[in-house]
């Protein structure tokens, strides 16, 4: 772990790690060594989806240049993937460090979201989707994962 200034959220146990070693359930839409792309219960756009290293990492400025580069290019895919399901006229991309900039689980993340219909995310209180319901999601956006080449 670097050390910075960053002040992050304290907590006994980590989510993201949690979900990655199966303890409790989440949808994967897919892993590699280095990277997961997790599809949210908490839906603040059409087809919201996290890219997490597999590694515990904090915050971006934990990142090794493999991990970052291999978070890049799924954002990338995920971005795709959520054009061709959902077809939205945005996507936006996000990513928060530290209790200041509204960092919730201390775990790196970056969140990849098709606009809603008024436009942008939603960042109040939206309802949490069962694990059946991020299955589905997951299903959608895998016919359209691309490769990069």
């Amino acid at each position: 772990m670097t050390n910075t200034n960053i002040d992050v959220p304290e907590r006994e146990a980590c989510a993201f790690c949690d979900y990655l070693s199966g303890v409790r359930p989440y949808t994967v839409l897919e892993r590699t060594d280095a990277i997961a792309a997790l599809v949210t219960r908490e839906q603040r756009g059409v087809g919201h989806v996290l890219i997490i290293p597999t590694a515990h990492r904090e915050t971006i400025l934990d990142l090794t240049a493999d991990e970052a580069a291999a978070i890049m290019i799924e954002v990338v895919r995920v971005a795709r993937a959520i054009d061709q399901t959902y077809e939205r006229p945005g996507i936006a991309i996000w990513q928060n460090n530290g209790l200041p900039a509204h960092q919730s689980i201390p775990h790196v993340h970056f969140h990849v979201a098709g606009t809603l219909e008024e436009g942008g995310t939603d960042w109040g209180s939206v309802p949490e989707l069962t694990v059946e319901q991020t299955d589905e999601v997951a299903e959608q956006l895998r016919a359209h994962l691309p490769t990069l080449g």
